[in-house]
């Protein structure tokens, strides 16, 4: 049985809330024929109402992006299926056991590389005005006091083939939180359900690669993906029930501009480029 099909299958039962959360997330357990694992339900219920995106559908979206991730290759979406359960249709999404990235401070203990939590080590506050090697800069934060701090992520190709994925789902929430490193040495991300949007909503922590050549293996995958976009490509009737016709057409015309231009996208400029909290 594959994890998506226990997901969609198996007995959903709440154990406890994400009180953090800004839409309704709930902790659950999924049981079917012997097997469980534990995954996160965000009922479209619990989902409050957006200016910019249609109500009711977050869920989608989420689900949308898992399949993007797949049909890329790199597994960086958790399984995530749209199904019934205790609060209505929603978003399951299998629970990544691992520690969200956290913002390392020069000169503390779990400064930039150090401490055995695997949430460190991607992002940094730096007291430089460059990054230095093995960091890519985002920007200067300001951090109190009349000092400024410059924002890093670091080079990591889990990272930058995060920021290929965002660009093409158009994620317009790619926050430090979203990151989840595990002690294993993956990265998923999370929190997808503002993308696919048919304007130019990107907005990431992830620009430090922004303008460079896009790496052999992202051309690669960018090019099995347009061909899987292609109408009556199963990747293609899978999303006709989860986005609109105009929003695959526009994700479709994001993976064709990536291949042509065969760089990282910089910022747009029409919406702020980086989201709000950072982390």
């Amino acid at each position: 049985m594959t994890v998506t099909d226990l997901l969609t299958h198996g007995e959903l039962t709440v154990r406890g809330r994400v009180q953090e959360a800004s839409n309704a997330v709930l902790y659950c357990t999924v049981e079917h024929e012997g097997e469980r694992v534990h995954c996160a339900y965000k009922p479209i219920a619990g989902e409050r109402p957006l200016w910019d995106f249609p109500d009711g559908t977050l869920a989608q979206r989420e689900v949308a992006a898992y399949e993007v991730s797949e049909a890329l290759g790199w597994g960086l979406v958790p399984p995530t299926v749209l199904r019934a359960g205790p609060y209505g249709e929603g978003m399951c999404q299998l629970w990544i056991e691992g520690s969200a990235a956290t913002l390392a401070v020069p000169g503390t203990p779990d400064g930039p590389g150090t401490g055995d939590d695997p949430g460190t080590g991607l992002l940094a506050l730096l007291d430089t005005e460059e990054p230095g090697p093995g960091w890519k800069a985002i920007g200067f934060a300001d951090v109190g006091g009349g000092r400024t701090a410059l924002l890093v992520h670091a080079d990591d190709d889990r990272l930058r083939r995060l920021a290929v994925l965002d660009a093409v789902i158009n994620n317009s929430d790619r926050k430090g939180g979203h990151l989840l490193p595990t002690a294993a040495g993956r990265l998923y991300g999370i929190d997808h359900g503002v993308t696919f949007h048919t304007d130019d909503k990107l907005r990431t922590l992830l620009w430090g690669w922004a303008g460079e050549p896009l790496p052999e293996d992202a051309l690669t995958a960018l090019t099995a993906l347009e061909a899987a976009l292609e109408p009556g490509q199963a990747l293609a009737a899978r999303l006709t029930t989860l986005l609109t016709e105009t929003e695959i057409a526009a994700t479709r015309a994001r993976v064709a501009a990536l291949l042509a231009a065969g760089i990282h996208p910089k910022p747009g400029g029409e919406w702020p480029a980086i989201p709000w909290p950072p982390v």
